[in-house]
């Protein structure tokens, strides 16, 4: 095995440990990564905007300030790759949509603020539906990103490129984001931990706050930040340098209740889960699901028991948010921006989210969304009063063919475009911690995801139980081999 494979199966807990006691530099490790882009990219279509050479030029000023006995932050020379809707001072940042298509932002988003200044090295950004607006990675502006199990299959979305840069090795970390589901969509599509804390961990701006730029301004009560990485270790990394308060962003928490890195720790994983009661649900009594994905998960569930926990199954007697998540989105948008947006640019726009923006959406459609959620945000407190954390699926399904926005028939039920996400969006309308990780895989190797769920702001406990479950069923040791696709490219 060459040197530049070893470091692009490194975690990036141990890129940076490498780095930092110089057996490595961080130019070496930067080199390997744009190796392994140069080697997968043309095929899989994780990145839409490379920055190679400012790559090189950061990682060389981290190896600079090593050697004049400086510490240049936690990141110090580790890859990271970030999501085509976070902005990014100098480097266009299209959103997947024409209408942005040669917007560079002139400031950083509060993340990639703060990585910068951990030492991360950005190697460019990733593949996203138009907006956000879709659990899938293709848009009408550039090539569908591929899952690289199977590269005919979707990645899942909308981190899409993020999730891929990871799964084969470009990246030991990316920044994803998370309306709706879109860190733990393709983290379980690609076999990967995907994790969303409670809404105001991770600050944002000028994503979904600034006022100024329709579509990227929208999500803002939904909307998180977060990694997507192949260990809980390097979630945990990352989260404890981009979590904590900003006065730009209204809905950001204090920080200082939750040690990130002990949360991993040998000693805090060994009892993470001993005497809890773990709540786990199938389907929520309402959603239909593959019956690999209810076998995967189901047996999955059980390692809990085996670490000491006591597991139930519950029948939740929930109401289906389901019908309130869009119109919360659009309550959330710049629609007269968008609309005009339409106006100029239609034809190039994805066709689903036309079709959401022109809508005659109505007051009481909107108020209604918004009694829903409070509904949903209490029916939720209540079932968590009698349980220390939720488990359920991530995802109704695999991975299905490309091209599509989900599949039309689940467990012999004819089902909407979304409801494969059904698990997802719940959990961005009460902002609760919830996380993915990988539960196991179908006959034919797709990976598939069990969802940890913690109480309001118990990000901690969440996390733990997940580094728990990894430490039980590790996983980060199993690689795609990914092939180039044999169809042909796909825009939305």
């Amino acid at each position: 095995m060459t040197l530049a494979t070893d470091l692009t199966r490194m975690s990036a807990a141990d890129l940076a440990a490498a780095i930092r006691s110089r057996s490595v530099t961080a130019v070496e490790v930067t080199e390997a990564a744009l190796g392994r882009v140069n080697a997968l990219d043309d095929h899989l279509h994780a990145f839409v905007e490379r920055t190679d050479a400012a790559a090189i030029d950061r990682a060389a000023a981290v190896d600079e300030a090593f050697d004049r006995g400086e510490d240049p932050g936690p990141l110090a020379g580790v890859p990271i790759a970030v999501k085509d809707l976070i902005a990014t001072a100098g480097v266009v940042t299209r959103s997947g949509s024409i209408a942005y298509q040669d917007w560079v932002p002139d400031e950083d988003d509060i993340v990639v603020e703060r990585v910068k200044a951990a030492g991360a090295i950005i190697l460019g950004k990733t593949t996203v539906p138009e907006f956000g607006y879709s659990g899938v990675g293709h848009n009408p502006v550039s090539p569908a990103a591929r899952n690289p199990w199977n590269p005919d299959l979707t990645p899942g979305g909308s981190s899409a490129g993020s999730a891929v840069a990871v799964a084969t090795g470009m990246a030991p970390l990316s920044l994803g984001s998370d309306g709706g589901g879109s860190i733990r969509i393709p983290a379980s599509l690609c076999g990967l931990v995907g994790f969303k804390a409670s809404m105001g961990r991770v600050p944002l701006y000028p994503g979904c706050r600034d006022e100024r730029f329709p579509g990227v301004s929208s999500w803002e009560t939904l909307e998180h930040i977060g990694p997507i990485t192949r260990t809980t270790a390097d979630a945990a990394l990352l989260m404890s340098v981009i979590a904590g308060p900003d006065a730009r962003d209204r809905h950001s928490l204090p920080a200082g209740d939750v040690d990130w890195l002990d949360c991993v720790s040998e000693e805090s994983v060994a009892t993470a889960v001993e005497g809890k009661t773990i709540g786990y649900t199938a389907d929520f009594g309402l959603f239909p699901v593959d019956p690999r994905v209810r076998d995967v998960v189901g047996r999955a569930v059980g390692v809990f028991a085996d670490l000491g926990a006591r597991v139930i199954e519950l029948d939740p007697a929930l109401d289906d948010p389901t019908p309130h998540f869009w119109p919360l989105v659009m309550a959330d948008s710049d629609l007269a921006g968008m609309r005009q947006m339409v106006a100029d640019h239609g034809g190039q726009m994805s066709p689903h989210l036309v079709e959401l923006l022109t809508r005659p959406w109505s007051a009481e459609e909107l108020t209604t969304a918004q009694m829903g959620r409070k509904r949903l945000v209490n029916q939720m407190w209540k079932l968590m009063q009698g349980i220390d954390l939720l488990v359920t699926p991530t995802l109704s399904v695999p991975a299905f063919p490309i091209g599509m926005q989900g599949p039309e028939v689940i467990d012999g039920q004819m089902v909407s475009a979304g409801s494969w996400m059904a698990f997802l969006g719940m959990f961005n309308m009460t902002g609760q911690p919830a996380v993915s990780v990988p539960a196991g895989v179908t006959d034919d190797g797709l990976p598939i995801g069990m969802q940890i769920v913690g109480p309001h702001l118990d990000d901690g406990t969440t996390l733990r139980a997940a580094a728990a479950f990894e430490a039980a069923r590790p996983w980060a040791h199993r690689w795609p081999d990914p092939a180039p696709a044999a169809t042909s490219e796909v825009t939305s």
